[in-house]
């Protein structure tokens, strides 16, 4: 297993020998190399048993690095930047020959972000380069919130884990491009679309699941347990499978029949931002009971909603 600790020295120093090291965001950890490194990017691939056709995001620690790896890019990109990082908003902008082409999957974009979190902030001042880092889980399965979701999927695949607490967030970055129509959102996440709304204007969202994705997140089926989940009316569905062994994720707490072996509730409050904090350890939570199927039901589709639903949809895709 690897180790867990909170040594930034430790952690920049083996990430310059071109090794992975797990890092803390506020949305998830994730699975970090050198991004100019084509061995090191590599490493990633083959411990996430990621495909290659699905782009990375690239994390910097500040604005005035985004212009060593994209060019062309529109004002209100900046504007964006300038409002929300650092924090948890992925920009997709034209990239320079300087990123790798397996980083982009050979795309001409390139996903940029700045995390907010300051112990990763500390780690990328203090090295020479970027850091390509998508979830550090096993690809397309549940995103790890905590390191010891990190230790217990990928620890025997790298040697160290910063240690920078639970994720605050707890959900995927939004991604934003431009298109000369305006910009386009990619793939929900925790930033709400409304506050970047007061920002831009209208955005169009564009989530659509694909099999050739031309950003991280959108293919039809991730962010999934094993067990086999099923969104709807949570009542109907556990009458519709009573023969099987039943747990329910659900947004608020429910008058449940007693066949249900567990129920997680995302926020006995109905708070969205709690519900997305709790989403993916709630799913790793019941993928590790022993149960049949997971029964879930989608919370509204307003604000951190709209991404929670997505993660939902994809989890059961």
């Amino acid at each position: 297993m690897a180790e867990i600790g909170k040594d930034i020295s430790k952690a920049a120093s083996l990430l310059k020998q071109g090794k992975l090291v797990a890092i803390p965001t506020e949305t998830v950890y994730g699975l970090a190399a050198n991004a100019l490194d084509v061995d090191a990017v590599t490493k990633i691939f083959i411990a996430k048993n990621r495909p290659y056709f699905d782009p990375l995001i690239v994390h910097v620690c500040n604005a005035n690095a985004v212009e060593e790896y994209a060019e062309k890019i529109p004002e209100k990109a900046f504007e964006l930047m300038n409002r929300f990082w650092p924090g948890p908003l992925t920009l997709l902008l034209p990239r320079k020959n300087i990123v790798p082409d397996l980083v982009t999957a050979g795309l001409n974009r390139v996903g940029l972000r700045c995390p907010d979190h300051p112990m990763t902030l500390e780690l990328l001042k203090s090295i020479p380069f970027p850091l390509a880092a998508p979830s550090a889980n096993p690809f397309g399965y549940v995103s790890p919130t905590t390191p010891k979701h990190v230790n217990d999927q990928l620890g025997n695949e790298i040697e160290y884990i910063l240690d920078g607490g639970e994720c605050n967030v707890g959900i995927e970055s939004t991604i934003v491009g431009f298109k000369e129509d305006g910009p386009v959102i990619y793939r929900l996440g925790g930033l709400r679309v409304e506050d970047i709304e007061l920002v831009t204007g209208h955005v169009r969202v564009n989530t659509v699941s694909v099999s050739n994705p031309q950003a991280p997140g959108q293919l039809q089926s991730h962010y999934a347990p094993r067990k086999q989940v099923l969104i709807g009316d949570i009542q109907e569905l556990a009458k519709e499978n009573k023969s099987k062994s039943m747990a329910v994720l659900s947004f608020r707490k429910l008058n449940l029949p007693q066949m249900i072996k567990k129920e997680i509730v995302l926020s006995p409050s109905g708070n969205l931002n709690e519900a997305a904090q709790k989403l993916f350890s709630a799913l790793r939570d019941l993928d590790a009971i022993d149960i049949d199927i997971i029964l879930t039901e989608l919370v509204p589709d307003t604000g951190l909603g709209r991404a929670i639903n997505d993660r939902l949809r994809r989890a059961a895709g």
